[in-house]
């Protein structure tokens, strides 16, 4: 019997893992996220990215408590940072009536390609090392 696990933290972490799975499946991309979908996708990435980072850490290190509170700490600070995000966009969408969001929504797809082009370069020169 096949099965399939999602690990998170969280519930929403558990509900972005799976929509994405889903979407890769049935062969669809995922569709425009909303500015409040990036920043949370941003941050989870944030996050599993500590999280990585702590898991690396040779066994004493990363049993410790020092490294355990910086681990934490990140997680705060990614969390206080995605809510001021998010609220500070919601300032921006409530007095410009959506106009600067919408703008910055339909220019994302050039940013992104661009973005995801410098990435891939980085990647191909580590791995030729």
């Amino acid at each position: 019997m096949a099965t399939i696990s999602f690990e998170g933290e969280t519930h929403g972490e558990l509900v972005l893992k799976v929509r994405r799975w889903l979407a890769s499946v049935e062969g669809e991309e995922e569709g425009n996220l909303t500015t409040h979908e990036a920043i949370e996708q941003g941050a989870e990435l944030t996050k599993e990215a500590l999280r990585i980072i702590a898991s690396a850490a040779p066994e004493p290190i990363a049993q410790s408590e020092v490294m355990k509170a910086l681990t934490s700490a990140g997680y705060k600070a990614t969390d206080t940072a995605k809510q001021a995000m998010v609220d500070g966009l919601d300032s921006v969408e409530e007095v410009t009536g959506g106009s600067v969001v919408k703008l910055a929504r339909d220019t994302s797809r050039n940013a992104v390609y661009q973005m995801n082009t410098a990435v891939a370069r980085q990647i191909l020169k580590s791995l030729r090392r």
